[in-house]
């Protein structure tokens, strides 16, 4: 960020948790400013755009459950195998599921320990109430002007950066930007160029295209059915054929004089 200002620009970006838990401790955000609705804080220069998505808030609530549901299976596995196995040694049982448990990244809520040879889990609630506080709460951090992107445009100029993410992935596959046979600083940047130059192309064949509900590679196959072919014969009579797919368009022909 130091860098884009140095260079005249400015920046949209998403904090972590751990930065907003931070802010929070601080006392430069509140709970309070989670809402459906969004919400701005500014410290310094700097702009902090929060808001709290319901539908997002749902689905790590569901995900979190859907995790321990998964340990608790786990554990019912362990404890009826070690009830089939006298021999069994309960200890590696618990190895198991801490790993399972580490894997999914829920060790701060949640925990296992052994009662005999029996596998019990154990939730710290208040952790787990932590842990949820900030379900569906996201801030954003920007150093634009309220002038130039008021918080709602700051926000949907965020949400944009999924059509980034799209773009990069189809210059990389679709428009082969990779890989690079140059080797030179200029050839390099002028392959890219050319690529990016692909992606402006492309994106006005999908607006053109989108009420046909064909994809730019489908309507790139179709076109490769296209030709020309031209002949010129004496007293300046010339023929221009363009045959399309005989089954589906048939042929035009066109006489000049």
């Amino acid at each position: 960020m130091e860098a884009l200002a140095s260079e005249g620009f400015s920046y949209i970006t998403g904090i972590t948790k751990p930065q907003m838990e931070k802010l929070l401790r601080e006392g430069h955000l509140q709970l309070g400013l989670f809402d459906n609705d969004l919400t701005e804080v500014r410290l310094g220069d700097v702009r902090y755009v929060c808001r709290q998505n319901p539908v997002r808030r749902e689905e790590t609530e569901a995900m979190r459950e859907s995790k321990r549901t998964s340990v608790e299976e786990a554990v019912k596995r362990q404890n009826s195998y070690l009830a089939g196995h006298p021999k069994a040694v309960p200890e590696v049982a618990l190895k198991k599921v801490r790993g399972k448990i580490t894997r999914l990244k829920i060790g701060s809520w949640l925990s296992v320990e052994l009662d005999g040879r029996w596998l019990k889990l154990v939730v710290d609630e208040k952790a787990l109430e932590e842990e949820a506080l900030l379900d569906g709460c996201y801030v954003l951090k920007t150093d634009l002007p309220e002038s130039v992107a008021d918080k709602e445009t700051v926000n949907e100029r965020y949400k944009s950066l999924s059509e980034v993410e799209r773009a990069f992935r189809s210059c990389k596959t679709l428009l082969e930007l990779r890989p690079i046979h140059v080797r030179t600083k200029e050839s390099t940047r002028g392959h890219v160029f050319v690529v990016m130059l692909a992606y402006m192309i492309q994106q006005a064949l999908e607006r053109a295209w989108k009420a046909l509900d064909l994809t730019v590679e489908e309507g790139l196959s179709h076109l490769k059915t296209l030709c020309v072919m031209r002949m010129e014969l004496p007293e300046e009579r010339r023929f221009a054929s363009c045959p399309v797919r005989a089954r589906r368009a048939g042929s035009c022909l066109m006489l000049s004089g």
